[in-house]
């Protein structure tokens, strides 16, 4: 029966190669990540930017603000389009900034996302498409999780992670759309 010196040591060693191999994996993954998600809604462009444009109106389908009721948020800026700041504090869903930088009515809402956690900026849209008697809306974020081997695996889970937060967030602004 091994002595409880060597069962540290052993133990301390297979920590120490656990921790090396997610180092030097993670330096080997690529930084950069890009999330999508697509839906068809029932309902014109413009009903929709109404949803998008306004970062209070993001409260109503917004997964993140649904699974945290207690999240704290402060808005600044203009009240929609450019310029439109939110910010939130969250136990459970993390802190973040989205600035909006760039809309065009009907056609696209853009926005900039900081997560101070990891003090990354990721690039984000909202694209609005005819499709049909409705619109196609494609939510896309892009980002760089930067130079900390370990973020990367953030990165390379970013599209499992977040594209499911996408879609049900999709989901409730469809069904937010579509409602007469």
């Amino acid at each position: 029966m091994p002595t409880l010196k060597k069962l540290v040591k052993w133990t301390a060693i297979v920590i120490a190669l656990l921790g090396a191999g997610l180092f030097v994996g993670g330096a080997l993954l690529p930084s950069t990540f890009s999330v999508s998600r697509s839906v068809t809604i029932g309902a014109a462009a413009d009903r929709i930017d109404a949803l998008v444009a306004d970062p209070r109106a993001w409260a109503r389908w917004s997964v993140w603000n649904r699974r945290d009721p207690a999240m704290t948020i402060e808005y600044s800026g203009a009240a929609s389009g450019v310029g439109a700041v939110w910010a939130w504090k969250s136990k459970t869903e993390g802190d973040g900034r989205m600035s909006f930088t760039a809309v065009e009515p009907g056609r696209r809402v853009a926005f900039d996302l900081y997560f101070p956690d990891f003090g990354t900026t990721s690039r984000g849209e909202l694209l609005f498409e005819p499709a049909g008697a409705g619109t196609r809306v494609t939510w896309s974020m892009q980002g760089d999780m930067g130079s900390n081997p370990l973020y990367h695996w953030f990165a390379l889970g970013a599209d499992s992670m977040v594209g499911a937060d996408f879609a049900a967030g999709l989901t409730n602004l469809k069904a937010l759309a579509e409602t007469p």
